[in-house]
């Protein structure tokens, strides 16, 4: 199957490839005669995964989002690492976290929870703690995208984009003013991340996932309306 690699992924999606292609290109130029033949071919193996990985690493995968106004899908792929109640002044006293950890492993494109308007995006530099850590949410460098729902109600959220240890590039290609739809990709984290999403925690909003779970961007439901919501 053909693999499409994401424009977010630009300039490093050309850049490490190549040097890893340079690399294994003048290793047999290089390497002694005389040094064991298998050691070379352990070296060319290992660039030759690092290789597939660094593609693999942009990947952008179709996915066909599931519909409805009541739900709220998954902004990032990776682990759920912890979901818990908090205070926010955008959203308004109690407000629902779920914390999610993209490892090197996981497609790092984020995408929009629902049908939203952007109505503010603010970047704040910080530190690069391992992204595991949910301490990592509030000293480590993010992008905070706040938004409101376009269907009823119009609620407000936010979805955070963190660096983690690894990551140091943040890239978020919307902006204020626009509207997205639910599963629709505007950014990614590069190399090890992580994503918040925060939500009204007034009680009108039930949990889909627990922590552990495994989630898919614009696939997995984490959270929906009740019905009395």
């Amino acid at each position: 199957m053909k693999m499409k690699l994401t424009k977010y992924g630009l300039p490093q999606v050309v850049i490490f490839p190549a040097i890893i292609l340079l690399a294994m290109a003048i290793c047999p130029i290089i390497w002694p005669n005389a040094s064991p033949g298998w050691i070379f071919w352990v070296i060319e193996g290992v660039l030759l995964v690092i290789l597939i990985w660094a593609l693999s690493f942009f990947r952008d995968p179709l996915r066909i989002s599931p519909t409805g106004k009541k739900i709220f899908l998954s902004p990032a792929d990776g682990k759920v690492t912890d979901i818990e109640i908090v205070e926010n002044d955008y959203i308004g006293g109690k407000t629902l976290r779920i914390g999610i950890f993209l490892s090197i492993f996981d497609v790092h494109i984020n995408r929009a929870p629902c049908d939203v308007l952007v109505e503010n995006i603010i970047y704040r530099k910080g530190q690069y703690r391992n992204a595991m850590n949910p301490v990592s949410g509030k000293v480590n460098e993010s992008n905070d995208l706040y938004l409101v729902r376009i269907n009823e109600p119009a609620d407000r959220l936010i979805v955070r984009q963190i660096s983690g240890a690894i990551a140091r590039h943040i890239i978020c290609r919307t902006h204020a003013g626009e509207k997205l739809t639910g599963g629709e990709a505007f950014g990614m984290i590069k190399f090890g991340s992580r994503t918040e999403l925060y939500l009204p925690g007034d009680g009108k909003i039930e949990i889909s996932v627990k922590k552990g779970d495994k989630v898919k961007a614009g696939l997995t439901v984490l959270a929906r309306y009740t019905n009395q919501g």
